[in-house]
């Protein structure tokens, strides 16, 4: 059975800064270069990096909640799964839903 909490909402509002902080990566790892860099090449680079920063912050956030008593997730017994708190077999979920979040938040117009 799946449950859910409020505290959710901020956890998941956090995907607006997915895209900001692949601009600011993409500025440090080639600047002035992002016109030239093929899309399939930024999104593998940004689906990578979204990845890894959701995982972070479910697992930190999973700590800290559980820490509470409050977390609502428990992956113990999963085998791909860290401490309870993240499953490594939703990485591809991840990749993608960072892609779909960077989409979902980007600048209309010029």
């Amino acid at each position: 059975m799946g449950q859910t909490s409020l505290l959710m909402f901020p956890i998941y509002g956090l995907g607006a800064l997915l895209g900001p902080i692949g601009g600011l990566i993409d500025q440090w790892v080639s600047p002035g270069q992002r016109l030239m860099t093929r899309p399939s090449d930024l999104a593998i680079r940004h689906g990578f990096l979204y990845m890894v920063l959701i995982f972070m912050a479910e697992y930190i956030a999973g700590t800290l909640l559980r820490s509470t008593g409050m977390c609502p997730w428990d992956y113990t017994g999963r085998s791909t799964n860290i401490d309870g708190i993240i499953r490594l077999d939703f990485a591809p979920l991840w990749f993608f839903t960072g892609l779909l979040f960077e989409q979902i938040t980007k600048k209309r117009g010029g």
